[in-house]
Formats: C-alpha cells, structure tokens, sequence
C-alpha cells in the first residue's frame, strides 16, 4: 500500500516508540503533555506494515524502523533530529530533514 504524498505515514513499531519515549519525557518533564501528538498520529497516520523489510542501514539498529516504513510506505521524507537518521539522508532518495528545517522548508 502506497501512502499518498501529503500523508502522515507510520508504523505500529513506531507509535510504540513514541508512545515509550513520551512516558519517559513525562516523568523528566511533567508539564509537557504528549498525548496530542501521539493523537495525531493515532488519528491521522496512515499506518503501515512493514513486514519483509528489513534494512539495516542505521548505526542504531533502533532506527531502521523508520526507513522500513518510508520505504513500505513510498516516503521520500522523514522529519526528525536523530543524528543516525540524519547521517543517512539519501538512502534511497529518502531524505531526512530536523524538524525547523521542514518547518522551514515546507510550512512557512
């Protein structure tokens, strides 16, 4: 299944992470609520599977996720400011932008 071009394309690996990063930033800082953005995705990400394949491009093998699903999903970008992410912008013309630089880029 191909993800249109201006959709929100995500994995159930990947809310699983963001569901696991957000309980862990609540506790360091309380009075950041996570919740809407988990909603976000909840609501509006097309979800994906990734299911035979398998890349292992990252240095953090954690990461390989997030290309699995560009790649399932027919992405050609990924917003994030993970600096393993961000070393292999291009692989397979995908390119990895830090969040103000899509903001940047795309939004204003």
């Amino acid at each position: 299944m191909s993800v249109p071009k201006q959709s929100l394309g995500t994995s159930p690996q990947i809310l699983e992470e963001y569901q696991r990063v957000g309980k862990e930033l609540s506790v360091k800082y309380p009075s950041v609520n996570i919740e809407p953005i988990l909603e976000l995705f909840t609501i509006f990400g097309e979800f994906v599977g990734t299911e035979g394949i398998k890349e292992t491009i990252c240095e953090d093998p954690d990461d390989n996720k997030f290309i699995e699903c560009a790649i399932a999903s027919g992405s050609k970008l990924i917003v994030s400011g993970d600096k393993h992410l961000l070393n292999i912008s291009g692989y397979k013309r995908i390119e990895v932008l830090k969040p103000r630089e899509f903001v940047d880029a795309y939004l204003e």
